[in-house]
């Protein structure tokens, strides 16, 4: 067995026994926390926040950067999916008798979008925010219930999960060295 082939038998088995510890009483939770419109109060919070520590010129390039932020990451998301064109969970006949399935969608599985874009906006926020507010760290909370949302409900792979995280990190990291030093130009 190759390697390759030894990895996505290991993703499956985990996804397997990672989306069947759900139960009903827990669906419809994670069908909230997978939702993107739950977060718009977590959302509109975060904005609170960048409007309390910056002026007005670095609050509209913290916004900008953030929509570019979630636009790359969403982009360069598509591009991977459309490149290496993995099946969801939910479509992978494999193992779909396996799972427990509780939405579903046409479109490809590696990686992450909801990951990538979750952890590229938090990583940034944290970095940028951590010295006004010490317990913004528990921000992570959110990128962490919204991605693992993805294997409880069927649409993504473990492996899809990890990499969107990564690329996510990185994402939010590099965004935010470039910001700062924007930031740090306006007077």
């Amino acid at each position: 067995m190759e390697l390759l082939d030894f990895i996505i038998q290991k993703d499956k088995e985990l996804l397997i026994f990672l989306n069947n510890l759900g139960t009903k009483q827990w669906d419809t939770f994670w069908l909230l926390v997978t939702n993107k419109r739950t977060w718009i109060p977590l959302f509109l919070l975060l904005i609170y926040l960048i409007i309390k520590s910056f002026d007005k010129k670095r609050i509209l390039v913290i916004l900008i950067t953030i929509a570019i932020l979630v636009t790359f990451t969403d982009q360069f998301t598509n591009l991977i999916k459309y490149s290496f064109e993995r099946l969801r969970p939910c479509n992978d006949l494999s193992i779909t008798n396996q799972l427990r399935i509780l939405k579903q969608s046409q479109s490809f599985s590696f990686f992450s979008a909801h990951a990538s874009n979750s952890f590229g906006v938090t990583t940034f926020l944290y970095l940028l925010l951590r010295k006004n507010f010490k317990w913004i760290g528990w921000l992570f909370i959110w990128p962490v219930l919204f991605a693992y949302s993805r294997v409880y409900i069927g649409m993504h792979f473990p492996s899809d999960i990890l990499v969107g995280m990564l690329f996510g990190l990185l994402s939010g990291w590099g965004f935010y060295k470039i910001t700062l030093k924007i930031l740090n130009r306006i007077k």
